[in-house]
């Protein structure tokens, strides 16, 4: 059972991996370059970028990315909670 958790852990943290850390890295951005530098185009940029308007997927991008980290968020916890229970008990001395 763990190692299915495992597995479906990793391939889930790879296919997430790129949506994920552009959805972070855009926001970081959005705040430097729009709130902090004020750059003019550059926060409309991250905003596209950070929403999937700029790939054409800003009614699903959201959905995707939640799901996807929902998913982590549950097999990763899963694993804890499994490996915990598997642990040997040890005697004390």
């Amino acid at each position: 059972m763990v190692r299915a958790f495992r597995t479906y852990h990793r391939w889930l943290a790879i296919a997430m991996a790129l949506p994920l850390g552009l959805t972070i890295l855009s926001g970081m951005g959005y705040t430097l370059f729009d709130e902090w530098l004020e750059i003019d185009g550059a926060g409309r940029w991250m905003m596209a970028l950070h929403t999937g308007d700029i790939f054409g997927l800003e009614d699903i991008y959201p959905v995707l990315n939640g799901l996807g980290a929902v998913g982590l968020l549950i097999t990763g916890l899963s694993m804890v909670r499994l490996r915990k229970r598997r642990r040997p008990l040890q005697d004390n001395l």
